[in-house]
């Protein structure tokens, strides 16, 4: 049995590493030169990647592969450099390095029976980067790792900005910025991460939010903040979700206190409807007049930028921080699109009809991608090889899965493939 892996990112060398382990034949294709996906930090325009600063928001204990630790050395939060070392090494163990074609961009991928079959495989369109020579191979089976922060959702806004306007796809570094009046738009990890990388260089950066956010430091207690939730749900899963839930968020009041006391808009959801930002350096630049607080645009003036409070202010630069979009370019989108929602897949991976195609990764946690994702791989391993099945009637489950999300989150792109972590690992291991 032949398989491709779209994608030599934390997923896709999960899925790699335990098809050859299940004795698959494997090729996996990435557009990069190196393991590791969006850690393998490139300072060119255009290119996934974190950028130059960027660690984890979530602990390494909950961030690690099962059976492959990170280092003991590493820090509670990795930055990237270590992280993409740790990729590198997890492939170079596993022997999955050998099965990677770097630089090739998989351009079309083909069911070989159709859009309506069960199974009869793929043909996959691939393309040399270097040379441009394009090649198609057929595979039995499809692993599709590719991602889902690497296409921007970019705003739109009446007027027009003479100044520079980026998506934070774009942003590798702060230096460009110095002594530049920058505008941040959005509430999530990416914005407030860029709002204190610029505010460390620019004459003034100020941050607009269109809603208020949950913001969770680091640390509470003296230990990473996530071994509060995901640890207490482990200990604690007879609890009600949404019970821990509020006690998230009654623990944030007391110790953060009100968002208003930094001059940002309450939440106006309960905590776990939108994805907590986790930061603790925001709070503490608010406070310190180093970053500036804005509500959402409302139209554009040359350098002028008007507000919805019937406020305007002068910029340099607009970085927005609004996203991505799911995307699979590979694919007709008359045979597969997510990119508005909903994504219609059993454990958020396994097609409703077809036997021969899986996603992996496909998912955005509160928590860490990565181990649901290596076990989304031990699932799939056993399938394609007899020792496991989904079920008899998988559009009747994933129904269910849809009607019963692990939370109520608000109506937006962003939120189609939201998944608690702790829950969700729990889901899967019951699986194997």
């Amino acid at each position: 049995m032949r398989v491709c892996v779209i994608g030599a990112g934390p997923s896709g060398i999960a899925a790699a590493r335990h098809l050859i382990e299940a004795g698959l034949s494997v090729v996996v294709y990435d557009r990069g030169h190196a393991v590791g996906g969006n850690w393998v930090f490139d300072a060119s325009s255009g290119h996934s990647s974190v950028f130059e600063t960027t660690h984890i928001i979530s602990s390494k204990k909950f961030s690690e592969y099962a059976d492959f630790p990170l280092p003991d050395d590493a820090p509670d939060y990795p930055g990237h450099e270590t992280l993409a070392a740790y990729f590198q090494a997890y492939a170079d163990t596993f022997g999955v390095t050998p099965h990677v074609r770097f630089g090739t961009t998989v351009l079309r991928c083909e069911p070989v029976g159709g859009v309506d079959a069960s199974d009869g495989g793929f043909a996959v369109t691939v393309r040399d980067d270097a040379t441009g020579d394009e090649q198609t191979e057929t595979f039995d089976k499809l692993v599709v790792a590719n991602g889902h922060h690497w296409k921007p959702r970019l705003p739109d806004y009446p007027g027009t900005f003479s100044g520079t306007f980026l998506h934070s796809h774009d942003f590798k570094r702060a230096a460009p910025f110095a002594g530049k009046r920058v505008l941040v738009i959005g509430g999530g990890n990416s914005a407030c991460d860029v709002a204190v990388e610029t505010s460390r260089v620019s004459a003034c950066t100020d941050l607009s939010w269109r809603r208020g956010y949950w913001v969770v430091p680091k640390f509470l207690f003296g230990v990473p903040t996530d071994q509060l939730h995901q640890g207490s749900a482990r200990r604690l899963g007879f609890v009600p979700l949404r019970w821990r839930m509020k006690a998230n968020e009654l623990l944030l009041k007391t110790f953060v206190g009100s968002n208003r006391a930094y001059g940002l808009p309450e939440p106006d959801h309960p905590f776990g409807a939108t994805h907590p930002t986790v930061n603790s350096e925001l709070l503490y630049f608010l406070r310190h007049g180093e970053i500036g607080t804005r509500p959402d645009l409302a139209s554009l003036d040359g350098s002028t930028v008007r507000f919805t409070d019937g406020t305007e202010a002068d910029y340099d630069a607009i970085i927005a921080c609004t996203g991505y979009q799911i995307a699979h370019p590979f694919f007709d989108h008359d045979f597969i699109d997510y990119s508005e929602g909903p994504v219609p897949l059993y454990r958020k991976m396994i097609h409703p009809r077809r036997d021969d195609l899986v996603f992996i990764g496909l998912f955005q946690p509160l928590g860490c991608i990565w181990p649901c994702a290596e076990l989304q791989a031990k699932i799939v391993a056993r399938w394609w090889t007899g020792r496991w099945s989904p079920p008899k009637d998988r559009q009747a489950a994933i129904a269910r899965e849809q009607a019963r999300p692990h939370l109520r989150q608000v109506d937006s792109p962003r939120h189609t493939i939201t998944v608690d972590e702790p829950t969700f690992r729990a889901e899967l291991l019951r699986e194997l």
